[in-house]
Parts: structure tokens; C-alpha cells; sequence
């Protein structure tokens, strides 16, 4: 049955095998299998974040479909990485700017709430983690240095210093080359781990010279020249080797990056063999763009946030925009999210109806919402009710009384209270929505001419209409537009105009079946009413 399975996780799933396959031949243990994933905290974690949590995590379950060895997925906060410019979105930055060039983990919270800047921004992470039900190990680079975790690791690139600096010494500028090192010492003066240099290794130490000599972008350096082991958090690595070594010491088997860390993942896989491991399997995906096509960035704030993402959208539909085609770019705004929900229901809706396991198990919903799947319980979506339906519902009752649109609903399908639970939160997403995005861009646009004239034949037509269906009213309303000679692209946007006051909207006979054939032919004689006063 697993070849079957097709779905781009299991094709990431089989690499890893593969992996462990040649790691087998080498002698290596039957240890769990380490999924990680990695996060830069020198901002507020945004969506491009969390989808890596969200699609490695698939990884993962698709991984244990095809084997029945442990797993661990890691989720790594690189917080001893020294802060080289003051985010944009962020309170206090007089304050941050003072300690620019300390590791993030060393700089007080611009929030107030945690006990540094990258506590703040590793809290976030979790719990927006924990709130999709992610079951990961969270680690940071602090503990890591600090506790000495990594000094096995530290100690190994200082005895291998001349191989690995001959892996990274080519990618550099000329003036780079000469004084290059692997380490970053934390200065014992100023604290600043991006203003030392090294300027002697001891090997048979286990330590370093260095001096902090190098001032940049408002970080001056203090001058301050010492000696220090590269053990228990004295030094931090450049993130390149850093990369390498996190492999290296915690046996990395699966890490997915974005397209712009390609060359940078073949560098730390050099790396990591001079060391003595081996590289993961790796994966790149494409970033999440703006708008604009421009990639959405931490520190300046673009992009959407998944607080945004969640205020109007579920959980299941960020699940779904994140989930599809991973190796091509996407847009991310506002727009996205009434798309998103409904190709979300839309599947969910298909995955109810499938009964074969592994159709089952290769569609989206499979992952998605697995965390339900798990605990037995039931996932479909019965009912015709869209999040599009309901924006253009909420936009031509003008209404926030949500009860006035459950009896539209109800009209509409008696049945939809099956799906009460589902419509009930998509009702509250949908007035939020409408609020904020919808209500500000509204432009009714009254008949005039050959529209006018056609408007008024539709009102009578649908006059005469009692008990059409959905598909009848939109053959009608084509018919009438068609009749009148008008281009039907014209016919059904000036309708969109004169109903909801926008130039786009759902098949129109779905709207006036949902809305009320009644209801819409009173709404059109007040538009006819307007239009000829």
C-alpha cells in the first residue's frame, strides 16, 4: 500500500529512508529519527516561520506511514546569534540600539514580558506552535553553548580550523579572506559577540585569542583583547559552521530551508563530514511573497502575521494555503484568506467522502488536521455554505446580528446546522472580515441604459420565479443579460455593483437563492426606485 502513497511528504519520507538506509551501511545506531527545523528569533516569527514547523511536521507523519522507527522533531531558536540592526515593528528601539552587536538572548525585551529579546520572540513561536498542536522539543542555542552541549562540537571545528575555513574562505570578498574564523568570541568585556576577532587558535587548549576591534552600524567595538575557551557559550560560531555543528552534535536526519540557503546548506554539509557526520536530507521550499512580489521579512513586518492570518481565517485554512505546492512562490495577503478557507472546505469536503485509505492519506486534510484524525474524530464538511457566501451574505444584509444570518442560512439548506460548530466560527471570521476589508471598499453602482432596462426584466422574471433553484436562477439571470444583448462579463459585474457593491461576487443564482427570491426582487425594485429618481 505505501507506493500508493504519493503525496510530496511521502516522496521527502522515502529520501529520508534512503538516508538512514546509507547511514545503516556505515554503522550507525537505531536512534530516533531527528526532524528539525531552525528560526532566527531577531524578529517576530511570521508565517513563512511556522510553515516550516508546520510542513517538516508532515514530513514526519508521512515518515512514520512508512516505518516504524521513533521520531523527534526539534524546533531550534538560533538566540545566541549577535543582533546586527534594530527591527522596524518593534517598541523601545533607542533601547535595543544600545546593545546592537550582543547575542539576542543578552538584549532586555523591547515588550517588557520575558527576560530578553529572543525570549520574547521564542515565546511567541511556541505558543502560535503549540496553538496548532505541534508535537516538537523547543531548543536554543543558548542552552545548547551554555549548558556545554555543543562543546563537543566546538572543540571539533577548532581541532579541524584550517579544513573548515577552506570550505567558507572562497565564498568571501578578498578583504574577508585573511581574518576569517569559524569562531565569534563573546567579549568579556562589552558582552558584543559581532565586534571580536580572532587572532590566535590553541588547539591543544581547547582555547583562543581574540580582541573586539571591530565597530559596525553603531555597535562600537570596546577594544578589549583576551584569551577563552571555546566551550560553555564563551564563543559562538558563524551560523554557516553553526549549522553544521547543530547536525553534527544532535544527529540531524530531515531539514527543509528556503531557496536563498541553498548554497549555504551545500557549504554545512562540507562541513559536517569534515567534522565526522552526516548531512541531513534537505529539502528547499520557496519564500512567501507580499503583495507587491517583494519577500515578507521579519524585521520590517511584511507579509501577514499569523495573528492576522487567524483573526479572520481558521487555523485549517492557513494549514492548507501552507501545505500546497511548497517549491513555488506565493502572495500572502488579506485576499488569500476567503480563497484558502474555501479550497479548504472544499477538500475537506472530499476527504469525508473518500472511503479508500490511501486516497485518504494523500490529501491534504491527512496532514492538516491530523491532530483530529488521531482522536478518532470525524472530518467532512457537508454543507454548500462557503466563506465567500457568507462575506457576500454579510455585505448585502448589511447586518452584524448573526442569528438574521443563521436564518437566511437556514432557509437556504435546512440541513446546514450539521455543520453548525464549522458555519458558526466561519460566520464570526466572516463579519470580522467584512469590517475590516469589505465594508471600507464598498461602491454600489446604480443601473443606467440597456443595464437598466435588463435589471428591470430580471425583476420580473424572478417575480415569477417562486421555488427555482440555485442552477434555474443563474440560467435565468444569464438569459436575461444575454437577451438584452450584453456582454454577460458587463451583465454580471454591474450586478455585483448594483447587489453587493463590488465588481466581483459568488454565481449569482447561488446569491439569490441564499438571499431570498422575495428578498432580491424587493432589493432590485429599490435599485430600479434609485436609479430612476
Amino acid at each position: 500500500m505505501s507506493e500508493d502513497l504519493t503525496a510530496w511528504p511521502y516522496q521527502e519520507a522515502r529520501s529520508v529512508l534512503e538516508h538512514l538506509g546509507r547511514a545503516a551501511k556505515k554503522g550507525a545506531t537505531d536512534k530516533p529519527v531527528i526532524f528539525e527545523t531552525g528560526y532566527g528569533p531577531s524578529g517576530l516569527p511570521h508565517i513563512g516561520t511556522f510553515s516550516e514547523v508546520a510542513r517538516t511536521t508532515w514530513v514526519q507523519r508521512a515518515f512514520e506511514e512508512l516505518s516504524d522507527r521513533p521520531t523527534r522533531l526539534i524546533a531550534f531558536s538560533d538566540d545566541m546569534d549577535g543582533l546586527r540592526k534594530v527591527p522596524e515593528n518593534i517598541p523601545n528601539p533607542e533601547m535595543v540600539a544600545e546593545h546592537l552587536g550582543k547575542p539576542l538572548c543578552d538584549i532586555p525585551d523591547p515588550f517588557g514580558e520575558a527576560e530578553s529579546f529572543s525570549g520574547y520572540m521564542n515565546g511567541k513561536l511556541c505558543s502560535f506552535l503549540d496553538s496548532f498542536g505541534f508535537d516538537y522539543e523547543f531548543y536554543s542555542s543558548q542552552e545548547q553553548y551554555r549548558s556545554g552541549a555543543f562543546n563537543k562540537g566546538l572543540l571539533r571545528i577548532l581541532e579541524c580550523y584550517d579544513e573548515v575555513r577552506q570550505v567558507i574562505i572562497p565564498t568571501l570578498s578578498y578583504e574577508n579572506k585573511e581574518e576569517w574564523s569559524p569562531f565569534f568570541p563573546v567579549c568579556e568585556s562589552c558582552g558584543k559577540v559581532n565586534n571580536t576577532r580572532v587572532l590566535e587558535i590553541h588547539p591543544e587548549d581547547g582555547e583562543l585569542t581574540y580582541v573586539c576591534d571591530q565597530s559596525f552600524r553603531g555597535s562600537e567595538a570596546c577594544g578589549h583583547r583576551g584569551r577563552t575557551a571555546v566551550t560553555d557559550g564563551r564563543v559562538k560560531v558563524g551560523w554557516k559552521v553553526d549549522w553544521a555543528m547543530r547536525w553534527y552534535v544532535l544527529g540531524v536526519d530531515y531539514e527543509m530551508y528556503g531557496k536563498d540557503l541553498i548554497e549555504s546548506a551545500d557549504l554545512s554539509s562540507k562541513i559536517v563530514k569534515i567534522l565526522g557526520g552526516e548531512p541531513p536530507v534537505g529539502m528547499f521550499y520557496e519564500h512567501f511573497l507580499d503583495e507587491k512580489g517583494a519577500k515578507i521579512s521579519k524585521s520590517k513586518g511584511t507579509g501577514l502575521t499569523i495573528d492576522e492570518w487567524l483573526r479572520y481565517g481558521t487555523l485549517e485554512s492557513l494549514g492548507w494555503f501552507i501545505y500546497k505546492k511548497p517549491g513555488t512562490a506565493k502572495r500572502l495577503f488579506f485576499e488569500m484568506i476567503p480563497r484558502s478557507t474555501d479550497q479548504h472546505l472544499e477538500e475537506r469536503a472530499s476527504f469525508g467522502r473518500v472511503e479508500e485509505d490511501s486516497e485518504r492519506k494523500n490529501s491534504p486534510v491527512y496532514f492538516i488536521e491530523s491532530g483530529r484524525l488521531n482522536t478518532g474524530e470525524e472530518v467532512t464538511y457537508e454543507s454548500e455554505v462557503s466563506f465567500s457566501m457568507l462575506l457576500n451574505l454579510v455585505n448585502v444584509l448589511n447586518t452584524d446580528d448573526r442569528e438574521i444570518l443563521w436564518d437566511y442560512l437556514r432557509r437556504y439548506n435546512p440541513e446546514v446546522d450539521a455543520d453548525a460548530e464549522i458555519i458558526d466560527d466561519l460566520i464570526d471570521r466572516a463579519l470580522r472580515y467584512y469590517r475590516d476589508f469589505v465594508l471600507p471598499t464598498k461602491e454600489f453602482r446604480l443601473p443606467e441604459g440597456e443595464i437598466l432596462v435588463a435589471v428591470k426584466a430580471l425583476r420580473e422574471a424572478l417575480a415569477a420565479a417562486d421555488g427555482a433553484t440555485a442552477e434555474e436562477l443563474q440560467t435565468l439571470a444569464y438569459q436575461t443579460g444575454k437577451d438584452h444583448g450584453i456582454k454577460l462579463k458587463n451583465w454580471f459585474k454591474a450586478m455585483y455593483r448594483l447587489l453587493l457593491g463590488q465588481d466581483q461576487g459568488p454565481r449569482l443564482g447561488t446569491f439569490i437563492h441564499l438571499y431570498g427570491i422575495d428578498e432580491t426582487v424587493a432589493l432590485l425594485e429599490q435599485r430600479i426606485a434609485e436609479a430612476e429618481a
